[in-house]
């Protein structure tokens, strides 16, 4: 019987016939969610590039969005990251285009539903997790000390360049880290 929920494909949801070859990685996050209803995975940061960190789980436990956030320390992302997953839990999930006050060190957080084609590049987990995507994912966007988003008039350019702009497609994203990282590789030429 359906309880009305779309469907999860995950590996907890569904045998795929694998399960005996899971790694320490997609074992640790289904005991992450099964005991806490998501896990949070942290990609650090090097000297050339910034790290961010995204949720796996929250779509399997509550089907809501799964969240990312790029650009800060990750360690102060998976607060936020796990702040704003109890709010998922408690039937509070952030939609696509919504802004929420003090979320991100005391101001507000927008929220922007991530273009298909960067899931391979930055949330390789969540795929290995879910197996058939699209699973919705939303970018948790941080504004700078006043208030500014990246996209609005006023940042500068260190500031716009700070978090990727995920909600576009890959080929309309300013050239920078953050495709070097992200981006999916190109089709194979003929």
């Amino acid at each position: 019987m359906s309880d009305g929920r779309p469907p999860c494909a995950c590996i907890i949801c569904h045998d795929y016939g694998d399960r005996e070859r899971l790694d320490n990685f997609q074992l640790r996050t289904i005991v992450h969610i099964t005991q806490y209803g998501w896990s949070v995975v942290l990609v650090p940061g090097d000297d050339e590039r910034p790290g961010w960190a995204y949720t796996i789980g929250l779509w399997h436990s509550h089907r809501a969005p799964e969240l990312a956030m790029f650009g800060g320390d990750v360690y102060e992302t998976e607060e936020i990251l796990n702040t704003l997953g109890r709010r998922a839990a408690e039937g509070r999930a952030p939609a696509g285009g919504e802004r929420l006050d003090d979320v991100v060190r005391g101001r507000p957080a927008a929220f922007r539903p991530v273009n298909l084609r960067w899931y391979e590049g930055a949330f390789g987990g969540a795929l290995a997790f879910y197996r058939r995507p699209p699973l919705p994912v939303h970018q948790v966007v941080w504004p700078n000390q006043d208030g500014l988003f990246p996209w609005q008039p006023g940042t500068d350019l260190t500031f716009r360049r700070a978090q990727p702009w995920l909600w576009l497609d890959p080929r309309q994203h300013p050239e920078g880290v953050w495709t070097r990282r992200l981006s999916p590789p190109p089709p194979p030429q003929a």
